[in-house]
């Protein structure tokens, strides 16, 4: 099993409902550790240029004032398959698919108030990772 990093984002509802300390007990409870965080209110240009993938998409103007909206928890978790175990742990983006036990399901209102962000594969994750963190932010264990 490879050790990896991912990027965790528990989004400004997550922040507003306090419930920043569960989520971060539920990855550590399960093999993943914080290696950097920081709080952080988004800028327009930072929530644009991380979500330019979905530029395009009709949802995304909504998904850039939202997570402007707020203050948000921008994390790298680390651990075995850190990636796959952070999306499980996290759960379908449409909380009302979710299975039960994750995040999503117990604390996501909606699809697009859905608590947490995970990156979704090794590339991802090291743009998302980079987007917020330099080298010297992470310490790995």
């Amino acid at each position: 099993m490879a050790i990896e990093q991912t990027l965790s984002i528990i989004k400004p509802d997550g922040v507003k409902k306090n419930v920043i300390g569960p989520i971060i007990t539920k990855f550590e409870e399960n093999g993943l550790s914080v290696v950097a965080a920081k709080m952080q209110k988004l800028s327009r240009h930072q929530a644009e240029g991380f979500y330019a993938v979905h530029k395009e998409r009709p949802f995304f103007g909504e998904l850039v004032d939202f997570m402007t909206s707020g203050p948000v928890l921008l994390m790298v978790l680390e651990g075995e398959n850190a990636i796959a175990k952070n999306r499980e742990l996290m759960g379908a983006t449409n909380p009302a698919e979710a299975a039960e036990g994750t995040i999503r399901k117990m604390y996501a209102a909606s699809i697009g108030e859905n608590t947490v962000h995970g990156s979704d594969a090794p590339e991802t994750a090291a743009f998302e990772t980079s987007w917020f963190f330099k080298g010297g932010d992470i310490v790995s264990h």
